[in-house]
């Protein structure tokens, strides 16, 4: 593994950990993004979206991964004012703020992306804040290297106090997408922990498993080879590296609980973004040093060779015993049958 530094004035922004692979079969280069948003301003995080996959693309890379909540920024540290049985004016002013540098799906953002993508002839794999009217959803969005928005994914389960700012996704958004450099879907931070939903996905045949996350912890690692491992497939996790000063300063945003031990360089996200091979080879990270653009040669003959030994809905699975059944139609609280409502006439 490689550390391209920055040369010059004119060398790229961010460094690259480039892990090659020997190759018996289709390869494919594939960056994780391991970056920080810039809270509370969407024009500015698309704007340092692009550089980086300008320079992702450089580097000869055909599928870019970003973290969880890069557009639209994940709030560590906030609570929202929030207790059991209260909710602060301050919280309250923040969730609006939050609300307002999330982007609508589809809308001009999700237009910008595409055109990224198709600029630099890349897929590209983004975590967004989804605004829906009033209510907010982490999102994955994907698209292909043509400049199309292929669609999303919304994360099912928030975590923790993830609940009181985003809704919870259904089961119509569970993709894989069939593209010519492999099968491609993603799941967001702790629903990777979700046995049956990974069991979805596998059984969708996914070959190139996305797993943007906010999770730094080492353990977190764990969790990464087990599913590459159980699922046969190349596991890429992207997170931010921040630091306190990419946040908003105090008093206007607080880390609760930590605020006074911080100082403006304290890390408060270490990334550990990583890229795992079928076999559970680590290809390149998991990085723990900065922002950065993380980058592996995917041998994709390694997935028969990882099936070969262990197919979770194949050959290693038993139907008759234990079976799965998704429930994939949207699921609305409201639905309307005006179709079969006959006009009225007003009356005069």
């Amino acid at each position: 593994m490689a550390l391209v530094p920055e040369a010059s004035t004119d060398a790229p922004v961010f460094a690259e950990v480039d892990m090659g692979a020997d190759s018996s079969g289709p390869t494919v280069r594939a960056t994780v993004v391991q970056a920080s948003t810039v809270f509370y301003d969407t024009p500015a995080t698309l704007d340092k979206a692009e550089r980086l996959l300008a320079e992702a693309a450089s580097y000869g890379s055909q599928l870019v991964v970003f973290p969880e909540a890069f557009v639209g920024g994940y709030p560590r540290g906030s609570s929202f004012g929030v207790t059991i049985g209260n909710r602060t004016a301050k919280g309250k002013e923040e969730f609006r703020k939050y609300h307002a540098s999330a982007i609508d799906v589809p809308g001009p953002e999700v237009e910008r992306l595409a055109a990224m993508a198709g600029k630099y002839k890349v897929y590209l794999v983004m975590g967004v804040i989804e605004r829906d009217g009033y209510t907010l959803y982490c999102t994955v969005l994907f698209f292909d290297s043509q400049g199309h928005y292929l669609g999303k994914h919304q994360k099912m389960m928030p975590t923790a106090l993830e609940h009181i700012i985003w809704g919870f996704g259904d089961g119509s958004t569970i993709p894989v997408y069939d593209t010519p450099i492999g099968k491609i879907g993603a799941a967001i931070c702790w629903e990777n922990r979700m046995p049956l939903l990974r069991t979805a996905m596998y059984a969708k045949g996914i070959e190139i498993y996305c797993a943007p996350t906010a999770d730094a912890r080492e353990v977190w690692q764990a969790s990464m080879t087990h599913i590459a491992l159980e699922g046969g497939c190349f596991v890429l996790s992207a997170n931010q590296f921040c630091r306190r000063k990419d946040y908003p300063p105090p008093p206007e945003y607080v880390f609760s609980g930590t605020e006074d031990d911080l100082t403006p360089d304290s890390v408060v996200c270490a990334g550990g973004s990583v890229i795992i091979s079928p076999s559970g080879t680590i290809l390149a990270g998991p990085n723990y040093d900065g922002e950065a653009l993380i980058s592996a040669d995917l041998d994709l003959g390694e997935i028969a060779r990882a099936k070969f030994d262990f197919d979770v809905v194949g050959h290693y699975s038993r139907p008759e015993v234990l079976s799965l059944i998704v429930k994939d139609h949207p699921a609305k609280p409201v639905t309307f049958t005006s179709a079969a409502v006959k006009t009225e006439i007003p009356p005069k």
